[in-house]
């Protein structure tokens, strides 16, 4: 090729500005072939000049600005150092291997930085292209290139007689040529070029070497002719062409062979940006490219067969091309949002005003066929930069006051925005005193966008940081100006910024509390509401279900528990002789932290009588594990006797029934008292079997009963003088009223007297009769006027249980259900019997250690003649008292009442 011919030797130098003085970054090259371009990709330059130099026939050739564009090449940079250079496959260095195989060689060399000696890096791309188009055009930044096939009509030639150049036939000839014909051949290798007239339009003839010269480019490879011009050319005009100025490029390059001559015509039409092509919003870049463009069709039959949309000379994919791609009766529209993937926003300074630039280069290729047969593949790299967008830079507040710090975001800017400095009130600081201050400042990109933002974190604590404070809160305000710059221009300006917030002065929660004979009491105020805090009661986590159980009330700012004594949560610390010392923890944890805000412990001591004797000999002991034993297990425990186990165990306590003549029970005299004693303890096989190292102590609880050996009762017995006749004084006697506890609901068999104390479990009912004995009145009825349960065998002590009050079941919340008496063998009244069954577990939340329960019922005996009221009217004669559990008195209830008792029962 001889586009090459007159040229000296320049050198392309493109400088890029980094922030990185001592440090060379290295150089990622990738090549890859698009159609019929070659585009390399360079960088990061980091501030380095790249020097381009392509190499022909071992020949190296450097660029300069004027060669690229005349042999097919441009390169562009980004803001951020990488280059993109494209190459036409038919540059002027390429080697060309039958029109289908090119491969170029560039020398790229880094310099300008005397710290490092020069880098050199070899870039050789080979690409195949085929078919190719009877006319391919390709318009770049700085050039444009058309490329059509090396033929022309067979129909005229020559006369094979000599002909001047100059005559009026060869004139005639050269015309025809470019008017007539329509089949073509190719151009043999005997043809070469000799003039090339460019259109202004005027007609303007050159020879090759002047065309060269004057920085066109003119090639002629195997089966093509190659020409290419600037955009500023002489040889270029300006068309309109749909409304849409583009640069036209059109010449007819002659071809000589002895006494043959032949005329190619060849144009490239490229658009320019202007209004009319290119429109803008803030948020959409809009291009449109004429379907028709007029000064590259001859035929009035034209057919677009493809086109192809692309971003930086790489075609995208169907799906996004059907996003952006539309066309109507004239243009095809290309509409690319801004801010778009391949392009890059720029910053502009104006009176300490931000403003930017977005550019990206989008690509149209479009393949269209005339009547003539001929097609023509015609592919624009378009570079638009939209003009300057107002962005005012914005500050957004983050903080998070109970956190104590300042954060903030700064944005947005484009990637050439350094920040460098912030200035505080009494201070001025560069970011590496800002990092050694304890600020927290980075940078991050936007997820949608090229654009970045500044992220600055500034303690409370801080000196720059001001506070003022005002009743029960305080107000931490932080005044500073960030300082920035626009890297490759140079261009500082500021940003001004203002941030307060406002915290009450913290109280923390606080816990408080007291305890009466059975319960603990717990205050728990909620202090500032900042504070967020978890209870815990005992070693459990405060839930809905146990602030259930715990009888929680609310108000807003406290909340109050009542925990039973005995409850679950609650830790034994010791047995007095007649009390339990406990202790109640309640923690107040942070959630997030688990690290304890405040601890409050109570301790009380209950009275609860662990021991018990009874006249038939009978000893009830309750063996309660303690704190200081925290590995216990109480169904271990036996008396001296290690076969006589609780007969009642959980994992807090330990019940045991036994006679004072069993269970290795040891008896002793003091003065005029027996005393029975046993221990209660683990049994010696499980102490040897337990850790000698241990530095937890041996349970051992000691029990007895005192006697006293010699009590006197006196008695006295009166005798009447005797009568001559039967006499009989009138007197009151006691009702004779028995209760029993029978075996099941059948009331064939029941318990024996002796058999007390009784144990019975929370899943067993207890069926009761009452009988009015030694009566054979038909007519009497025995009613149930009120029963009830106590913990002791004084019917009048407390607590008390009611499960039958004025003759009426009590419901709420117990369980009782009256069952028929009927004659039998051992029933000859059934109305002088009472049958009602109690539910166990209607004593199962009773708080008392001692589990063992006595069973107590008013009865009132009742006339059938004469009725007077109240629950001689019938069973349950005033239900809605039921409802409450009150008692009251009728004033014509009869008076002849009595009570009954039984006992104890040991829930178990």
């Amino acid at each position: 090729m001889g586009c090459l011919l007159g040229l000296g030797w320049f050198i392309l130098f493109i400088a890029v500005i980094s922030t990185e003085a001592h440090k060379r970054p290295p150089l990622n090259i990738t090549s890859k072939c698009l159609e019929n371009v070659m585009r390399v990709d360079v960088g990061p330059l980091g501030g380095n000049l790249l020097k381009i130099t392509a190499v022909m026939n071992n020949s190296a050739i450097p660029l300069t600005p004027s060669l690229a564009s005349q042999c097919g090449i441009s390169v562009k940079i980004d803001l951020l150092g990488n280059a993109l250079i494209y190459a036409s496959l038919q540059n002027c260095f390429a080697h060309n291997v039958d029109d289908k195989e090119f491969t170029t060689m560039l020398l790229l060399q880094l310099h300008g930085n005397q710290l490092f000696e020069d880098e050199v890096y070899q870039v050789v791309k080979t690409c195949r292209y085929s078919p190719w188009a009877s006319r391919e055009i390709i318009c770049d930044h700085n050039y444009m290139e058309v490329s059509v096939t090396r033929a022309a009509p067979d129909d005229y030639s020559l006369p094979e007689h000599p002909m001047r150049r100059g005559s009026p036939e060869f004139a005639y000839f050269r015309r025809g040529v470019e008017v007539r014909g329509a089949r073509k051949r190719p151009l043999d290798a005997g043809y070469r070029i000799t003039t090339v007239v460019f259109f202004t339009p005027e007609e303007r003839p050159m020879k090759v070497t002047e065309a060269h010269q004057r920085g066109y480019g003119v090639g002629n490879t195997p089966t093509r002719l190659v020409l290419r011009s600037s955009k500023t050319g002489l040889a270029t005009y300006t068309q309109i062409v749909a409304g849409v100025p583009m640069k036209v490029f059109k010449t007819s390059t002659v071809f000589e062979k002895q006494w043959l001559a032949t005329r190619i015509a060849a144009a490239a039409a490229c658009p320019l940006l202007d209004g009319h092509s290119v429109s803008f919003t803030p948020t959409m870049i809009t291009w449109r490219l004429p379907q028709r463009i007029d000064p590259l069709i001859s035929s009035s039959r034209v057919q677009l067969l493809e086109v192809h949309m692309g971003i930086n000379g790489q075609r995208l994919d169907p799906a996004q091309i059907s996003a952006r791609l539309s066309a109507d009766d004239s243009y095809i529209i290309v509409q690319i949002p801004v801010g778009a993937n391949g392009g890059y926003f720029k910053s502009h300074i104006q009176q300490n005003r931000y403003l930017l630039s977005y550019t990206i280069e989008p690509m149209l290729e479009l393949l269209w066929t005339e009547a003539t047969g001929e097609d023509t593949r015609y592919k624009v790299l378009f570079p638009i930069t939209t003009p300057l967008l107002s962005l005012d830079p914005q500050v957004f507040d983050n903080t998070v006051p109970k956190q104590q710090v300042f954060r903030m975001v700064l944005g947005h800017f484009g990637p050439d925005v350094a920040l460098i400095n912030i200035t505080f009130p009494s201070e001025v600081l560069t970011m590496a005193q800002c990092y050694a201050r304890g600020f927290n400042i980075k940078e991050q990109m936007s997820s949608n966008s090229s654009l970045k933002a500044f992220t600055l974190e500034v303690p409370f604590t801080d000196p720059a940081v001001l506070q003022m404070r005002g009743m029960g809160f305080t107000v931490y305000s932080l005044h500073l100006t960030f300082g920035l710059l626009v890297l490759n221009e140079f261009a500082p300006f500021s940003h001004t910024a203002y941030l307060e917030a406002t915290i009450e002065d913290m109280v923390p929660p606080s816990v408080s509390g007291g305890c009466d004979y059975q319960n603990f009491y717990v205050l728990v105020k909620h202090g500032t509401r900042e504070f967020k805090f978890q209870t815990m009661v005992g070693k459990r986590l405060l839930t809905p279900g146990l602030a259930q159980k715990y009888d929680l009330m609310e108000n807003g700012t406290h909340f109050s528990l009542i925990v039973p004594f005995a409850a679950p949560d609650v830790a034994f610390e010791a047995i007095e002789s007649t009390s339990i010392r406990t202790r109640l923890d309640v923690i107040l944890m942070d959630p997030e932290t688990n690290v304890s805000i405040t601890d409050f412990s109570l301790g009380c001591s209950f009275f609860s009588p662990l021991t018990e004797c009874f006249p038939n000999g009978t000893m009830t002991a309750l063996a309660v594990k303690l704190e200081s034993v925290p590995s216990l297990n109480p169904s271990q425990l036996t008396l001296h006797d290690p076969t006589c186990g609780p007969v009642y165990s959980d994992d807090r306590y330990a019940y045991f029934v036994f006679t004072v003549n069993s269970c290795g029970t040891i008896r002793k005299f003091v003065h005029n008292v027996m005393i029975y004693e046993n221990d209660i303890a683990l049994p010696d096989v499980l102490e040897m079997a337990s850790d000698a190292n241990s530095d937890e102590p041996e349970y051992q609880f000691r029990v007895s009963c005192y006697y006293d050996l010699n009590t006197t009762h006196a008695v006295s017995f009166h005798t009447r003088p005797r009568r001559s006749k039967p006499y009989a004084e009138n007197a009151k006697g006691q009702l004779q009223v028995a209760m029993r506890l029978a075996l099941d609901d059948s009331f064939k068999e029941f318990h024996r007297l002796e058999d007390f104390p009784i144990v019975k479990y929370l899943q067993q009912p207890l069926y009761f009769e009452v009988e009015l004995m030694s009566s054979t009145n038909p007519r009497v009825s025995l009613e149930l006027e009120n029963c009830w349960a106590t913990l002791a065998e004084d019917k009048m002590s407390q607590p008390r249980w009611d499960f039958i009050i004025n003759g009426c079941p009590n419901t709420d919340p117990y369980q009782v259900v009256f069952h028929p008496v009927w004659t039998d063998a051992r029933v000859r009244y059934p109305s002088h019997l009472k049958r009602f069954e109690v539910q166990m577990f209607a004593f199962e939340n009773q708080e008392a250690l001692s589990p063992q329960l006595f069973m107590h019922c008013d009865v009132v005996i009742c006339d059938a003649r004469n009725p007077l009221g109240g629950v001689c009217i019938g069973q349950c004669s005033n239900p809605k008292n039921r409802r409450k559990g009150k008692r009251h008195d009728d004033p014509e209830e009869p008076s002849s009442k009595s009570s009954v008792s039984l006992g104890p029962v040991i829930i178990s």
